[in-house]
């Protein structure tokens, strides 16, 4: 039997709230009082049977992407919809939103289903940007999209009850709270960037100009409460020490708020920024992180979500575990609901 997460309720990132109702096995679907889309389930089981009795004729794509968003979220177990009465259309299947299945019939996946940039992303994606090639300090790599500026990413966590989100970091309005989060003790004892605020901002106006990287503040229901700098791993420092595609991205992470420590607030929003990166751009195959050796802890949550501890090394200034993140173990995994 698999874990169901009982939700009637399930807000939706544009902030309207998708309603459920159940007799039996029979759901109903709807948004802002409207119904969307009836169905039947089979029984929780990784392959879930959903037999569609009636669905919107304004919008079909919409109503299965809502029914598979609820069933998702609800049935963490549950790793592909086989569906059955499907308004199925060309939209739908050129999006990927359904696949055609061993039987003949049409499936959801939920690795696929994840991989939709709608509606988390909250920009574009990196694929309408072209590869031009550079070559910089004897270092060939593609040129980079300008930086977005604003939220990136948003999502609710059903586990959590909360929302995660993105966005940009601004350095009027978030350097004292960088500069207080760099200066805690826990913080500064791995990050080693405790200092002045003139001496933050500097370095904060140095990162923006800066193609290679990208910083964000990570919010739980719009409450800042970390710093992280998103680097593309082939012209970092970290690209000498492994075979670094193009597209790769890295991670630095820093949670500065006390209260939103804990392994169940990383398990949301260590996902989250993985998800947000994957999305960007889906040239991207790997993620990498690169933390203190000695950091049992961040190394433990890294390997929770599916990277994989390739080796340690030694940079200028510490020695390094060389922590790595596949696309396709990320959304096979899928720690999303």
């Amino acid at each position: 039997m698999t874990e169901v997460i009982d939700r009637a309720a399930l807000p939706l990132p544009d902030g309207r709230m998708l309603q459920a109702s159940a007799e039996g096995r029979r759901i109903t679907l709807a948004v802002a009082g409207q119904p969307s889309i009836q169905f039947g389930i089979g029984p929780d089981a990784p392959t879930l049977g959903v037999d569609v009795m009636e669905c919107g004729e304004r919008d079909p794509q919409q109503a299965v992407w809502l029914a598979s968003y609820w069933l998702f979220a609800t049935r963490p177990g549950s790793q592909s919809l086989e569906w059955s009465g499907l308004p199925l259309t060309p939209a739908m299947r050129d999006a990927g939103l359904v696949m055609p299945a061993a039987d003949g019939g049409w499936q959801t996946l939920r690795t696929a289903f994840w991989q939709l940039p709608s509606p988390w992303l909250r920009s574009g994606t990196g694929a309408d940007f072209p590869q031009a090639m550079q070559m910089v300090s004897g270092v060939r790599f593609p040129r980079r999209p300008p930086k977005p500026v604003g939220e990136v990413y948003r999502r609710f966590d059903a586990r959590l009850g909360s929302w995660i989100s993105l966005r940009t970091l601004d350095i009027e309005q978030d350097l004292e709270r960088f500069n207080r989060w760099q200066n805690t003790p826990r913080v500064e004892k791995f990050w080693e960037e405790g200092g002045s605020l003139e001496t933050h901002r500097a370095h904060l106006e140095k990162l923006a100009d800066d193609p290679h990287c990208l910083q964000l503040i990570g919010c739980f229901d719009d409450e800042p409460f970390a710093f992280f700098d998103a680097y593309w791993a082939r012209e970092d420092r970290i690209g000498p020490y492994y075979e670094a595609d193009h597209y790769d991205r890295g991670i630095h992470m820093l949670v500065g708020e006390e209260h939103h420590r804990g392994p169940h607030k990383v398990a949301s929003w260590l996902p989250a920024l993985v998800h947000y990166l994957f999305l960007d751009d889906p040239r991207t195959r790997m993620i990498v992180s690169e933390p203190r050796s000695d950091n049992d802890r961040m190394i433990h949550h890294l390997q929770r979500i599916g990277f994989h501890r390739q080796k340690d090394f030694d940079f200028p200034h510490k020695r390094a575990a060389m922590m790595a993140l596949t696309r396709e173990c990320f959304f096979d995994r899928c720690y999303l609901c």
